[in-house]
């Protein structure tokens, strides 16, 4: 990773004056930690660090991060687990650090939850973009989309609320984002290249992402995941939201 000439990072009080947005960044190698963090500072964040996943499940109670950057390999306690336990408080986005590779792990990390990932080696650079990308989504909406509404599904994109038959879903910011995205364009086949441009914001990037994706969403939405009715799969295409899914399983 090329380093940027040493400018001195602000202090985190200096950064929480101006509003900020908190970010834990969590990895073991120091060299990597304080590039990252150099980055993010000048990005204008307010940056906490960890080293280990018990030292970061301790930081994220004592002061609730607006983004996690979680390292996959870990001393004492897995990223993983980390990202379980920390999504177990309450949603936070989380991207992930992965080795260049590691392709199972890495659909593990989404598996769990994690919104993003990089592979190692990347450009900070690059990290600062997708860390601006995932907050710029997680954020309150701009005045203007309604609440969505098809088989029995509702959005509230305002409110960032979910519901399934009146119950509340415990959705990720992207299976937020992809499940709105689908009700907005009901009946419309996307590839997963469409869906990594209009959910996730990318051009490009791994595509097998919108692939779990959309698993994790048909887990929390489909009255029977192994047999999806909503979220159709489209031969040769990609996907699909058919509202008359659920009517048609009725009938």
């Amino acid at each position: 990773m090329q380093q940027q000439p040493y400018e001195p990072p602000r202090s985190e009080a200096e950064a929480e004056a101006a509003g900020s947005p908190r970010i834990l960044v969590v990895d073991d190698d120091p060299t990597v930690a304080e590039v990252v963090a150099g980055y993010l500072d000048r990005a204008g964040y307010a940056v906490d660090r960890a080293d280990d996943g018990p030292t970061a499940l301790t930081r994220a109670a004592a002061h609730r991060p607006d983004l996690v950057v979680l390292d996959l390999m870990l001393p004492g306690m897995d990223g993983l687990e980390v990202c379980r336990r920390i999504r177990g408080q309450g949603p936070v986005p989380v991207i992930m650090l992965t080795a260049r590779g590691d392709e199972d792990d890495r659909i593990l990390g989404l598996e769990v939850g994690a919104d993003d990932y990089v592979t190692k080696p990347f450009s900070p650079r690059e990290l600062v973009l997708r860390v601006e990308s995932v907050l710029r989504r997680s954020g309150p909406a701009a005045p203007g989309p309604h609440r969505l509404a098809a088989a029995g599904l509702t959005v509230d994109p305002a409110a960032r609320r979910a519901t399934k038959n009146g119950t509340e879903l415990a959705l990720t910011l992207r299976e937020f984002d992809l499940l709105s995205f689908f009700l907005r364009h009901p009946g419309r086949a996307f590839g997963r290249e469409d869906l990594m441009r209009e959910v996730w914001g990318w051009d490009f990037g791994d595509l097998s992402t919108v692939t779990v994706h959309v698993r994790r969403l048909r887990g929390k939405v489909e009255d029977d995941p192994a047999r999806p009715r909503l979220i159709q799969t489209v031969w040769g295409v990609g996907y699909r939201f058919d509202p008359a899914g659920a009517a048609d399983e009725e009938d």
